[in-house]
């Protein structure tokens, strides 16, 4: 596949400098690796950070601003950034309010995170932490234990930071990222496979007028593959499945 690009394992470095560079107003980037904190720190309120591998954008960078994000934190293509990255993020926008982490549940994302609390928590941070697993087409898949998290985490970023730009503790903004979670539900479809810069070729193979149902971010198999329909065929498609195979009976009475 073609691609304009200066130098594979430049990527993920230029992409993010490039966006810090446009929007400076906003962004700002610390000198650890690719993390994106707010040009403005605001002090008192709880500080939000999440992140992941590169290839998502504009998540999570793209949502780093008033009432979302102080802090993302981007690793290489599809892959978690390490702790001490994310640990730099943690203590670049901490404040006496405490820092929530919003963490998509795949198994790297969940234990760098964590470790990079524990360092944080050593030095009298106070931080918190969501785990998102809206996708509920896969269970158990090769990058996770539970659901994965996906397009929800959005919803999570956008409802919960502006919790906390009203002022809200650490605790009120932990629920209200929790309450999101806990409601939200995703199932992704797919039309052609994605190409790795790296790599230089796709990943997988989706043939001509077919789609993959319930693909992850990073092409991990969905449930099957079918004949394209209509957008809004597509919809009530998903929904029907989603109702049907992957979400329990409390959930279910819930939604």
């Amino acid at each position: 596949m073609k691609k304009i690009i200066n130098n594979v394992d430049l990527v993920e470095d230029q992409m993010f400098l490039g966006m810090v560079k446009a929007y400076p107003q906003y962004l700002r980037k610390l000198d650890c690796g690719n993390v994106a904190v707010r040009s403005h720190k605001k002090e008192g309120k709880v500080a939000i950070i999440s992140g992941g591998g590169s290839g998502h954008e504009p998540a999570h960078g793209g949502y780093v601003g008033k009432g979302m994000l102080d802090a993302a934190v981007s690793g290489a293509v599809f892959t978690s950034p390490t702790p001490d990255q994310i640990y730099e993020g943690i203590k670049a926008i901490a404040t006496e309010a405490g820092v929530l982490m919003v963490v998509k549940n795949y198994t790297g994302d969940v234990m760098n995170f964590e470790m990079a609390a524990e360092m944080a928590e050593m030095e009298g941070i106070l931080v918190k932490q969501v785990v998102v697993n809206d996708d509920v087409a896969v269970k158990d898949s090769l990058y996770t234990i539970g659901r994965r998290g996906v397009a929800g985490t959005v919803f999570v970023h956008k409802i919960a930071g502006a919790k906390a730009e009203e002022g809200a503790d650490l605790e009120a903004v932990q629920a209200a990222a929790q309450k999101v979670i806990d409601n939200v539900r995703t199932m992704g479809v797919a039309i052609r496979p994605c190409t790795v810069p790296a790599a230089g070729k796709p990943g997988f193979e989706i043939e001509d007028g077919e789609m993959e149902v319930g693909i992850g971010i990073h092409g991990e198999p969905g449930t099957h593959k079918e004949a394209l329909r209509p957008a809004t065929r597509l919809s009530t498609f998903c929904w029907s499945r989603f109702w049907r195979i992957s979400i329990t009976a409390e959930e279910k009475l819930r939604l």
